[in-house]
């Protein structure tokens, strides 16, 4: 890091002594055993050789802080009325322990003597009322000073005679002696030639003066002081006094000053509808059916456009198809019915999200571009208003000064003042208003003051003692010199305040100041810790660090931690901390500053950042740094980029390169593997790696560093300008990395950015100041988009709750509110009301009985109503399209879940929309809701970029404030829970559930149909997504079904893997939920098993498509690392996505993983017990529901002998449902009848069996817990073949009973074999030859074999197989050249994604592989496979021989 420095011209001649006199002060004082420690954390572990240890200085930085005896001059007692105990400032747990020495002193404010900072504005009513400032003026200053008039004059003095004056301040020092040399102890002499008596100057506080040049401060203060009187003048500064603040003012006007309000393009006043890329592979030919409504036709008009159609070109086909007039599609704009959404012109249909996911009949609205209201848009007006931060901002300010309080405190200190001079009395008067003047100004309390102060009652004092008998005129005169010191002081005060903190005014010709240190450039970081004002004491201590300024970052951060000792434990407890940046503005801090210190517990290391807490905010405890005179500045290196000497490096290196970047963030890189890749940085490019892995590998923050790591920046090429996101997370403070990360992101399109605005909101903690480019970029797309202005203005309500950057987040909120506008800002406005109406309703609802929450909950709904009444309309902000006009009062009603969430329907503001229902929740954490849907709508969107719809609903979910937040509805969606509780107790156990549902509701077989296929993809995708985040707590409550088909999943308190236990043991044991009841529906019970392998093949594809992108899902988690989210909070969990990703995983490796992730979802038993306990829990609260199983005959039949069963046999499913088998019975005169029963049925038959027989022992019933894996069904088959045989040809008595005979023999089918229509267990291929399925693929002598599914394989008997396979390498067929998969049971089409890997193979001409089918010891199947003609990394169907080649 380069550096020029800044000296002081004209150095003080008397600092050498100064500076000697403090140290005097320190060493000589003695040590005692309750030292309070500065408290700064040791922030080097190492230092260089080159750096001496100042050992001495070191030491000095433990220090104890000393008390002194309480004045005793009568009117100036500093323990009288009206004191404040200290724990009103601080927190009441902390004790403090103060040593106290003799003749020490003692500066700054005792918080038992100061007014309460309630009282404050009360106090400062006097003279001229206290009014809000509202920048209209046209004149950006107003000079302000105090004229006084006989009038006034006479207004003042009845003022002065009806107060009592109560307040006091911390003027604290012991009573001077009577002789000249009083305080010669502590305090430097010099002596005064002119009045022949001792001077009193300390001149520790210099201040920094924006309208001077760093460096030029004079030091002549006590030789050149300006006799002021009554000239204090403050001048207006709307955009506040704070140079930083008001830059920042001034830059977010240049940004509102380039969107003017004419410019439609940006201010059209719409919510245009998002868009994204084109996917053409999912909609090269499709077509989308579209209603179209006009406002003069009652009927709409129905076009069916290509997906790729420009909506401008679709308006010029319904222009020119209903009128004959020349009207131009520009001028016309199409709207989405029931929403205020707008088409985009010039997008595709098939880009607008709308249109990708959904594939029913769209309506649409035409109407003209004129007509079609713009009411959000910014008016002409507004081009040219001023951006005031500091009104923006007054609700936060709660120490703020107003300008009219301190005119009239002013005011009154100059009354007394010219009171004084002439009377030379009343001396009590004038401490009570510097106390005052000292008070509003954030309790701080100068040195100058504090020995103005003394010296002038030291003056009276004498005077009253006649000490001056000889010489009046000498008396008058030293009143006014301390007197015009005191006044100096007081604006020296204001000025170093207005400097520090946000005010809207500043003082006018600030006296010079002085500057007391050593001249020339201090080669180490040092300061003076001058005083901690409103604490009960106060030091004067120099730091020095053993650190080189020119080796620190340009980022560099300074914390300051006040420690207190406890008298009882001597521990030291945090009291107070602060952090700074040391180069503010690329320039190092000069002079005096007042830095606020926050009480809060701890600061977050992890996270130090300029904006963690505002130190420019006044708070009850106030830190003043004296920084030298002289600072650096910092200057851009011009780095030399000399590669000319570097040599290509070995293959192996390259390759190295290429395994190390599937880590995807630095933070999962070992230190070993960080050296390896800086050491080849210059090797790495866009196509071996990401350049947020090789930055984020550098060794430090070093000139050297830093500058080769601009010049890779330089010189990278970015792939795409996602790859930048991982350049904003905290691993990267440099400002210019920042800075070209979000060049990139600029040329995403606003509604790509759209999706990725609560990380970068994040992004803002870690930047060096709010002027910086991605506050900027934030601010330029709230210009140029609705979306994006709503979005953003939410986002930032909700960080404004966290405990750290609450400021920042303030600012950047008020700047936004003010680039909106005002129509924009005014709904802001509405919707926050709207919310808080909704939470006070959510509150009272909760505090109600049981039996009155209902009645609470339509009273209270009333007040929405007349919200309504006073607003008419109010935007949702779940999405700022739908627009609302009043309450569905009979909708309205609360969930009976622990949060008690409120279900409100809304009546839809657009005629041609339909209501609109929502839940709000109070009492849940909706933050990490947002991200876990946020993250899922990104893979959803990778997945249809990829020409893959995987049918998922993604709902919206926005957290609105503290534990609170919207959730919608959608629309005819029921919890798996519920489909469960209606099929009976053990609903949660039986295989048909969720398909005799879909059945119920699907009566065409389109429909059903269409409802299969929509489960079977979205049950796939949220498979994928909630297996990658981790998602837990999953059970048949937080699992949704619609009629449509549509699996989604809600309520996403867990993840990451952080499952809930139970006696210590996970509830979660699944890795994803995909149960043997899905497997039902999906393979149409057992009908269709080909189509799980379909299920494993699609969930296989999607988990790999999004493994391509595992350092965005990474990236977009890192980012939010520090959002205060209960479950992402560490690199253990970044460690948790990126193991589930497995980027560094071939294709192949990923589809053995995940295939075996599935098996083990589908055999695990404790999820279905899981749903089991939650559906009693419920049915425990809800009366059963009334059993819909089928019943037996209630008839008895009489049956003859020759009616007896001889057997039973299942030949398969039945036609008329999938649900019924269809059973061959066969009589003892060898007829055969044809019946249909289902498995409940057979469950009940044996049930009433084990009743009537209970002393006989009755064959085993098979059970649902005896399903394999795949193919449940032929188990089933074979089972029930088994049951009915031992049942039959069993006891006498239990065959020829009622219950057997009357299941058997009633209700025949009226059909033959020969004529009735089977469903067999097994696809009906068009040949049926057994198959197996491979992928091969041969790459650095390695073979790899992907083994994925086989179909139509049998046992010689022609029963299913449990099959593996065994391969061979030819020509060597030893046993070490063996490989074999596991065992699928009892399965005709099995499923592995198993991999078989021969290592060392160096061609493959020559080899033959091997393939051998067999079921424990029996043979399948075989085939042998010569690998020099095989496609290779192609799935291919090999057909398989009946014997072993």
């Amino acid at each position: 890091m380069a550096y020029s420095w800044q000296t002081d011209p004209n150095p003080n001649e008397s600092h050498e002594k100064q500076h000697e006199h403090q140290e005097f002060l320190f060493v000589n004082q003695p040590h005692s055993s309750s030292q309070v420690s500065l408290g700064f954390d040791q922030i080097v572990d190492e230092i260089s050789g080159k750096i001496p240890h100042y050992e001495s200085e070191i030491d000095e930085n433990t220090f104890f802080v000393p008390t002194a005896p309480k004045w005793d001059s009568k009117g100036h007692s500093l323990n009288e009325a009206h004191q404040i105990s200290l724990n009103e400032f601080t927190p009441k747990s902390r004790e403090l322990s103060w040593h106290q020495v003799t003749k020490a002193p003692a500066i700054g404010f005792s918080p038992s003597v100061l007014p309460k900072p309630q009282n404050m504005n009360k106090e400062c009513s006097w003279g001229s009322p206290i009014g809000k400032h509202h920048g209209a003026d046209d004149s950006r200053f107003s000079i302000v000073a105090p004229s006084f008039t006989s009038l006034d004059k006479i207004n003042l003095e009845k003022e002065l005679e009806n107060e009592t004056h109560n307040y006091h301040i911390g003027f604290e020092s012991s009573i001077p002696p009577t002789n000249s040399s009083f305080s010669s102890d502590f305090m430097p002499k010099e002596e005064n030639k002119k009045s022949g008596h001792v001077n009193i100057v300390e001149p520790s506080l210099m201040l920094l003066k924006g309208s001077l040049q760093p460096g030029m401060w004079e030091s002549t203060w006590h030789k050149n002081i300006e006799s002021i009187g009554c000239s204090i003048q403050l001048v207006e500064v709307p955009q506040s006094s704070n140079t930083s603040l008001a830059s920042f003012c001034n830059k977010v006007k240049k940004i509102r000053e380039r969107y003017h309000a004419a410019d439609v393009n940006f201010n059209s006043g719409k919510i245009w509808s998002t868009t994204t890329a084109f996917p053409y592979q999912l909609f090269s030919k499709t077509k989308f059916n579209i209603d179209i409504f006009i406002d003069n036709s009652t009927q709409p008009l129905h076009f069916m456009p290509c997906a790729n159609y420009l909506v401008k070109d679709l308006i010029a086909e319904i222009l020119h198809f209903c009128t004959n007039d020349q009207l131009l599609p520009k001028d016309h704009i199409l709207s989405v019915c029931g929403s205020e959404e707008f088409l985009q012109n010039d997008h595709c249909l098939g880009s607008h999200k709308l249109f990708q996911k959904d594939k029913s009949v769209i309506q649409l609205h035409l109407q003209k571009s004129r007509e079609a209201p713009g009411k959000l848009s910014r008016k002409h007006e507004e081009d040219h208003s001023q951006f005031y931060l500091n009104q923006l901002l007054e609700f936060m300010h709660i120490w703020k000064v107003s300008r009219q309080c301190l005119l009239t405190l002013i005011k009154k200190y100059d009354f007394h003042l010219k009171y004084l001079l002439k009377t030379q009395e009343n001396m009590d008067n004038i401490i009570e208003e510097v106390k005052k003047i000292c008070s509003v100004l954030g309790c701080v309390e100068t040195k100058q003051i504090t020995d103005a102060v003394n010296e002038l009652s030291l003056i009276l004092q004498r005077k009253a003692e006649n000490f001056y008998q000889s010489s009046e005129t000498s008396a008058k005169g030293l009143i006014e010199k301390v007197t015009t010191e005191l006044s100096t002081s007081i604006y020296q005060l204001i000025n170093v305040y207005c400097n520090s903190f946000y005010a809207d005014f500043q003082p006018v010709n600030v006296p010079r100041c002085i500057s007391y240190l050593n001249p020339g450039l201090p080669s180490h970081l040092s300061f003076t810790v001058y005083a901690a004002h409103n604490i009960p004491e106060t030091w004067v201590h120099r730091i020095n660090f053993p650190l080189e300024i020119k080796s620190l970052p340009r980022e560099s951060m300074l914390t300051v931690k006040l420690f207190g000792i406890a008298c009882a434990t001597n521990n030291a407890n945090l009291l107070a901390w602060t952090c700074l940046p040391l180069f503010p503005k690329e320039k190092s801090i000069l002079g005096s500053m007042l830095f606020s210190m926050t009480l809060q517990s701890e600061p977050p290391i992890e996270m130090i950042a300029p904006g963690v807490w505002d130190v420019s905010q006044p708070s009850p405890v106030t830190l003043q740094i004296d920084f030298p005179a002289t600072g650096w500045e910092y200057m851009k290196p011009d780095s030399e980029e000399n590669r000319s000497n570097l040599e290509e490096p070995p293959e192996e290196c390259i390759k190295h390169i290429a395994r190390l970047s599937q880590k995807q963030t630095p933070l999962l890189l070992s230190e070993e593997k960080k050296r390896y890749l800086w050491f080849y940085r210059f090797y790495c490019n866009n196509e071996n790696c990401s350049l947020p892995l090789v930055l984020g590998s550098a060794p430090g923050w070093d000139e050297r560093t830093v500058s080769e790591m601009h010049t890779i920046l330089r010189r990278w090429t970015f792939s795409q300008p996602l790859e930048a996101l991982g350049l904003l997370t905290s691993s990267f403070p440099d400002q210019e990395i920042r800075k070209v990360a979000v060049q990139q992101l600029d040329n995403l399109l606003n509604d790509e950015l759209l999706e990725y605005l609560p990380q970068l909101v994040q992004a803002v903690k870690f930047e060096w100041n709010l002027e910086s480019p991605l506050a900027q970029l934030l601010l330029h797309r709230s210009l140029q988009s609705i979306q994006v202005a709503h979005r953003l203005y939410w986002l930032l309500k909700n960080a404004e709750n966290e405990a750290y950057f609450k400021s920042w987040y303030q600012k950047l909120l008020a700047a936004l509110q003010f680039c909106a506008g005002k129509a924009l800002s005014d709904e802001f406005s509405k919707e926050q009301k709207f919310i808080k109406i909704l939470g006070d309703i959510g509150e009272k609802v909760k505090s109600a009985s049981d039996h009155q929450r209902q009645e609470v909950l339509k009273k209270e709904i009333g007040r929405l109503e007349e919200f309504f009444q006073d607003v008419n309309t109010c935007h949702l902000p779940l999405n700022p399209a739908l627009c609302i006009k009043g309450i569905d009062h009979d909708a309205c009603s609360y969930f009976t879940s622990n949060a008690l969430p409120l279900k409100i329907t809304f009546i839809n503001a657009n005629p041609m929309g339909k209501n609109i229902s929502i839940i709000f929740k109070a009492g849940d954490d909706l933050r990490q809701d947002m991200l876990v849907l946020q993250t899922i709508q990104v893979m959803d969107n990778i997945w249809l970029q990829e020409g893959l719809d995987m049918q998922m609903i993604i709902y919206r979910c926005l957290s609105t404030g503290k534990d609170q937040g919207l959730v919608q509805m959608v629309p005819d969606a029921v919890t798996l829970a519920k489909i469960h509780r209606h099929s009976g107790l053990i609903g949660p156990l039986k295989e048909n559930t969720i398909k005799k549902w879909f059945s119920q509701h699907n009566h065409l077989k389109a429909d059903y149909e269409k409802a299969l296929r929509n489960f079977f993809y979205s049950c796939a995708g949220w498979c994928v997504v909630t297996f990658i985040l981790g998602v837990c707590d999953r059970h048949n409550d937080n699992i949704m079904l619609t009629k449509s088909g549509h699996m989604f999943h809600i309520d996403f308190g867990k993840f990451l893997g952080h499952a809930q236990t139970f006696g210590g043991i996970k509830r979660d044991r699944a890795p994803f939920i995909f149960t043997s009841e899905m497997e039902y529906f999906i393979t149409e019970g057992g009908k269709n098993p080909q189509h799980f392998q379909d299920f494993v093949e699609l969930c296989c594809r999607a988990y790999n498509i999004i493994r391509k992108h595992s350092q965005l899902l990474l990236n977009l988690l890192e980012m939010m690392l520090y959002a205060g989210l209960p479950e992402l909070s560490g690199i253990q969990d970044l460690k948790y996505v990126y193991n589930n990703l497995r980027p560094q995983d071939t294709d192949l490796e990923a589809t053995s993983h995940f295939t075996k992730k599935i098996k083990e979802s589908l055999e695990c038993f404790p999820v279905k017990l899981n749903n089991l306990i939650h559906t009693l829990a419920q049915m425990s609260a809800i009366r059963p529901a009334k059993s819909t199983s089928q019943t037996f005959p209630q008839e008895s039949c009489l049956l003859s002998t020759s009616r007896s069963i001889e057997r039973a046999t299942i030949l398969g499913f039945s036609k008329k449902s999938s649900n019924l088998y269809l059973i061959q019975v066969t009589h003892s005169n060898s007829e055969t009848s044809l019946i249909e029963k289902s498995f409940d049925q057979f469950s009940k038959l044996h049930s009433q069996l084990e009743k009537q027989f209970a002393s006989l022992t009755l064959p085993e019933f098979p059970h649902w817990w005896h399903l394999p894996f795949t193919n449940s069904d032929h188990r089933r088959f074979r089972d029930l073949n088994h049951y009915m045989e031992q049942i039959l040809n069993g006891s006498h008595e239990v065959t020829n009973s009622d219950c057997v005979l009357s299941f058997f023999l009633s209700e025949a089918v009226q059909q033959t074999v020969e004529e009735s229509s089977l469903v067999y267990l097994g696809e009906k291929f068009p040949d049926k030859k057994p198959k197996v399925q491979l992928v091969i693929s041969y790459e650095d002598v390695k073979l790899t074999i992907l083994v994925k599914h086989m179909k139509n394989i049998h046992l010689p008997d022609g029963s299913a197989p449990s099959a593996h396979v065994e391969f061979y390498l030819l020509p060597y067929p030893s046993e070490v050249r063996r490989r074999k998969t596991k065992s699928v049971p009892k399965c005709t089409d099995p499923t592995y994604n198993e991999i078989v890997v021969y290592d060392e193979v160096t061609e493959l001409q020559g080899h033959v592989l091997m393939l051998i089918v067999k079921s424990k010891t029996v043979f399948v199947g075989a085939i042998n496979i010569r690998l020099c003609s095989v496609p290779l990394d192609e799935e291919k169907w090999y057909p398989l021989g009946n014997s072993i080649i």
